[in-house]
């Protein structure tokens, strides 16, 4: 039996995927829980229990869990990249639109006026000063070509813009699904230099961190549009409300609005809308739950974030066991001098690794004993042993 602990709300369509009520219980309680799913909830200050296999994020940053913490008690950590890219893809384009053409100072004044007897006559008379451009033929940045960012910059490219995408690290599989029309740049300079929107989809980390601030902001056009659907801690707020003041950002659109940004002068702030479609959810939920199941049956592991991917397909031989311990010299050997042992032959093995973690699944033909899980847990640096089957 597997407790699954559920530590925000997520979609029914996923969690109905723990179909089997006898190996899978549904509870709130952390404590004992084989896996956890979660959305929001901070998990930096909370103990996590030794029964603790996976957590699962449904969605794709992590900056809430605690990933070193997670890596070093074995507890593998998943994410569900790609899974709200259209949705984060259709905010963006709508924030691109409502940047470009005064739409939400226009409504707003509506608002105002909307008791007036002649509200048509005056609509007519002052519409004139909420007169936007048009995004057609415009230069376009797109920092980051991930999941979301290629979405982007495909649906810029049909809305007849002149598109530039950055991306030093960009996948293949990314690469295949960009239009041929998008421009690669080779340095950032580029984007900042000739475009008049930048959208940024890069991952928040120590590196980028504040990456947007007055240095950078001082390279680009004068009257540039900055979009962040990314994460908020990637721009400097402070540079970000001088910039605006100072006519040099024309228009800031964030989906993360805080203290400062909120009702700020040229700032369209969302209430952190990106992902927050009924069919991002859904596909979420599902992607997580997907993930967990594997795991927990089968050792499998796709879109960690702190161990590598390792799939030995579904668990058929009498025995699997998998492990996680520290990228270090002479691991295997060790491993495997146990089974040999113990006369065990091993029928196949899949090693992988990951920064300083790596993680073992091993099939043999006869079932797994006590003595041969507590021989490997007695190996130093080795973090966690669980036996599959």
């Amino acid at each position: 039996m597997f407790k699954i602990s559920g530590l925000n709300s997520i979609a029914q369509i996923g969690l109905d995927l723990f179909s089997d009520q006898y190996q899978y219980e549904q509870t709130d309680d952390l404590s004992n829980s084989a896996a956890a799913l979660v959305r929001s909830a901070a998990l930096h200050d909370i103990a996590l229990p030794d029964t603790l296999q996976a957590i699962a994020r449904a969605g794709a940053g992590v900056n809430n869990i605690p990933l070193d913490t997670c890596a070093e008690q074995g507890v593998v950590v998943f994410n569900t990249p790609g899974a709200n890219a259209n949705g984060v893809k259709e905010a963006v384009i709508a924030g691109l639109l409502l940047s470009s053409r005064d739409i939400v100072e226009g409504i707003n004044w509506v608002s105002t006026v909307k008791d007036e007897p002649t509200v048509d006559k005056l609509i007519e008379k002052k519409k004139a000063n909420f007169a936007g451009i048009e995004i057609k033929g415009k230069k376009i940045g797109v920092i980051g070509l991930g999941a979301v960012g290629v979405l982007v910059a495909n649906a810029a490219k049909n809305l007849e813009m002149e598109v530039y995408g950055y991306d030093p690290f960009i996948s293949v599989d990314a690469a295949w699904r960009l239009s041929k029309h998008v421009r690669h740049c080779r340095s950032i300079e580029e984007i900042y230099r000739d475009c008049d929107f930048i959208t940024v989809h890069v991952p928040l980390s120590k590196d980028t961190k504040g990456m947007f601030n007055q240095a950078t902001f001082n390279k680009m056009k004068d009257d540039v549009i900055l979009l962040n659907f990314s994460r908020d801690a990637l721009f400097n707020d402070d540079d970000v409300i001088a910039a605006l003041a100072s006519g040099k950002v024309k228009r800031y659109v964030t989906d993360f609005p805080n203290a400062q940004t909120a009702g700020a002068q040229g700032v369209i702030a969302i209430p952190h809308l990106g992902a927050s479609t009924a069919e991002s959810e859904d596909t979420c939920a599902i992607m997580a739950v997907e993930q967990i199941v594997d795991f927990l049956e089968n050792g499998n592991i796709k879109n960690s974030v702190n161990y590598p991917d390792c799939n030995l397909g579904r668990c058929d031989t009498a025995g699997r066991i998998a492990i996680n311990y520290r990228n270090i010299p002479n691991m295997l050997s060790q491993f495997t001098t146990i089974f040999s042992k113990n006369n065990i032959n091993i029928s196949n093995m899949l090693n992988k690794s990951r920064d300083i973690w790596a993680y073992t699944l091993i099939d043999i033909d006869s079932p797994l004993t006590d003595d041969i899980i507590q021989a490997l847990r007695g190996i130093p640096d080795v973090v966690k042993v669980r036996a599959i089957k």
